[in-house]
């Protein structure tokens, strides 16, 4: 297989064809300079015991720049949060290498560069919605040291939720805790966020309430995003590019560039270009269900 990186970042308006089989598209190897998004290289990991070992990740390449909002879309088992946990330094991969900005998961995790947001909020039940966005700063507070650190309640008033900074997880609804566990991945700014289905709890009137909400936050922070998701609407509304993967091992499938115009609201949904894009999306999803990796 081909070492060269997938591009995800490529010029806006243009389809990247899919890959065949064992193929990949060239693109921006990054390199060890500052900002320069998350390089993923060569990304294989398989689980199991010797012997019975289940491919899970099979040579994954891929760039984002820094900046950039990139959505992962994909069948069950064709490892979107296999990578985004390879890519926060919670899983080792096998074969190949990540890089944040140029440094190591190890060293980039260590400085405080990686933002995560899992499925669940994950707040800790006795501490107020304050104290568990203030969290991250007190946890190792040298890696602080040279970093703008964000007032943790400017961050949770502009996330809607200054009047409830003095509750409890458990007096919060699904989508307030959700809200305050993305404002707690905020506030210590890290270079990178990773996103795991962070809305996948909620119905769906709520999800696309806080999908518009996170998509304001981040025109104005403009963050560099990993975001794994089911839903098609979620990820051409939040993106730059979306990312199609394959199972039976994962693999990236196709990449779609969104080429609508920033900043977008709900008005979006009722585009043509939005509609296209649906389509588009649903094709290579459909596509990349039928066919089976040789």
């Amino acid at each position: 297989m081909s070492s060269e990186l997938l591009d995800v970042t490529g010029a806006v308006g243009n389809r990247l064809a899919a890959p065949a089989a064992g193929a990949r598209s060239a693109g921006n190897t990054g390199g060890g300079t500052a900002n320069t998004g998350v390089q993923v290289a060569n990304v294989s990991k398989s689980f199991g015991p010797e012997g019975a070992k289940t491919l899970v990740l099979d040579d994954v390449s891929l760039s984002i720049h820094a900046g950039e909002f990139v959505s992962v879309i994909g069948p069950s088992g064709c490892g979107k949060s296999t990578l985004l946990k390879v890519i926060a330094g919670l899983s080792d991969a096998d074969d190949g290498a990540v890089t944040i900005d140029g440094k190591t998961v190890a060293s980039a995790t260590k400085g405080k560069m990686i933002g995560l947001v899992p499925q669940s909020p994950a707040l800790l039940p006795w501490r107020t919605v304050l104290e568990n966005v203030t969290l991250p700063i007190t946890v190792n507070p040298k890696a602080n040291a040279g970093r703008t650190l964000r007032d943790p309640q400017e961050i949770l008033e502009s996330f809607g939720l200054g009047h409830a900074i003095n509750k409890y997880p458990s007096q919060l609804s699904g989508g307030m805790q959700q809200r305050a566990a993305i404002a707690r991945a905020f506030v210590f700014d890290p270079s990178v966020l990773l996103m795991d289905e962070p809305f996948s709890a909620l119905d769906e009137m709520n999800r696309d309430q806080q999908r518009l909400g996170l998509l304001d936050f981040w025109q104005t922070n403009r963050k560099t995003v990993l975001f794994v998701t089911h839903s098609v609407p979620e990820a051409i509304m939040l993106s730059d590019r979306i990312i199609v993967m394959a199972a039976h091992p994962g693999r990236i499938a196709d990449v779609i560039d969104v080429d609508l115009p920033r900043p977008r609201d709900a008005d979006v949904y009722a585009t043509d270009e939005f509609r296209d894009l649906e389509g588009a999306v649903r094709t290579s999803l459909q596509s990349v269900m039928e066919k089976k990796y040789v």
